[in-house]
């Protein structure tokens, strides 16, 4: 494992996982430009794998339409590729201001093992939280905008589908409310263990007896939407967090959801939640997120860990949606 105080080499050739064409991915070596003035050299310790949306990148699922809109911050390529993606990357600022040398920080930056980007392009890790566990700082992020968007209230009966690891952050982070009641509902009987570490309830059935006064889907199955019909009572609101890529979802409509005047709601990390978006800014939200890692519980969610040098054959394997995988962390050497 990387020893975090040896930060001092400055390399000029940088090793990059790419997805060279849908189902294919490949480690390949660029050339690292000089570091500018206003940036900051970086030693990747870990990059976490967003199973979910790397998952479609890596099948070749990103929409032509959606292409724009879901561009890591520092991609490289061009869906279905050869792109270079991902978003959960955890380092140490080998070389830049003297007040960031040696510092721990979360950069929103694909796989690769080292990489130069603006300063501000980084956030601080707190000392609390440690380096391994930082990977779940985007899933947290977008965890926190999709309850933002939410709008949970005391005493609420929320229920939640999909116990990935967006989906049990949201119950996680819904639970901290007083008086509400939060079920965690998954198809897998293996998540109940994360769930109780969590202080979760948890169920492989959705209730279909209308008593949710709020459902949070997140399985990206069509048929959790479905359920979540189900699930919440008169007036009530399902927030929909899953994203499906190139696949169409098919509803029910024609029952209950106009008697019952049901909502359905989008939530997307890329937009702050309109109420705070003149208060907050993204960084302010990454840096909540990163504060709210301090649980050590949280660990519980990390089910995997790979060699970078293994990544093409990790994201070939995790593709495939099987197994009880939540986060997978990749260390690099």
């Amino acid at each position: 494992m990387l020893d975090v105080r040896d930060h001092s080499a400055k390399p000029t050739i940088a090793r990059q996982f790419w997805v060279q064409a849908p189902g294919r991915g490949a480690i390949v070596e660029k050339s690292l430009a000089p570091r500018r003035p206003h940036e900051v050299r970086i030693q990747t310790l870990f990059t976490g794998v967003s199973r979910g949306t790397e998952a479609l990148v890596f099948r070749g699922q990103i929409p032509e339409s959606q292409a724009a809109v879901m561009r890591a911050p520092f991609q490289e390529g061009e869906f279905p590729g050869p792109v270079k993606y991902g978003y959960s990357n955890v380092g140490v600022v080998a070389d830049g201001p003297s007040t960031l040398v040696g510092r721990i920080v979360f950069c929103l930056f694909p796989h690769q093992d080292h990489y130069t980007v603006p300063a501000e392009a980084v956030a601080l890790i707190p000392e609390q939280v440690p380096p391994g566990r930082a990977v779940l700082a985007a899933n947290l992020e977008t965890a926190v905008n999709v309850v933002w968007d939410a709008k949970p209230l005391v005493g609420d009966r929320i229920i939640v589908i999909g116990g990935g690891v967006v989906g049990t952050l949201c119950a996680w982070l819904c639970h901290a409310i007083p008086g509400a009641v939060v079920t965690l509902i998954d198809l897998n009987p293996a998540r109940a263990s994360v769930a109780e570490t969590l202080g979760l309830s948890f169920d492989t059935e959705t209730p279909a007896d209308g008593s949710a006064d709020l459902v949070i889907h997140a399985s990206g199955a069509p048929s959790g939407l479905v359920s979540a019909l189900g699930a919440v009572g008169v007036e009530g609101t399902i927030v929909e967090a899953s994203w499906y890529g190139t696949q169409s979802v098919s509803l029910p409509l024609g029952e209950s959801f106009h008697s019952q005047r049901l909502t359905v709601r989008s939530s997307q990390v890329g937009r702050l939640d309109p109420p705070r978006a003149a208060r907050w800014t993204h960084a302010q939200r990454l840096a909540l997120a990163l504060r709210l890692l301090g649980d050590a519980r949280l660990d519980t969610l990390i089910t995997g860990e790979s060699r970078f040098e293994d990544l093409p054959e990790v994201m070939l394997r995790l593709s495939d949606g099987s197994g009880d995988t939540l986060c997978h962390r990749i260390y690099y050497s």
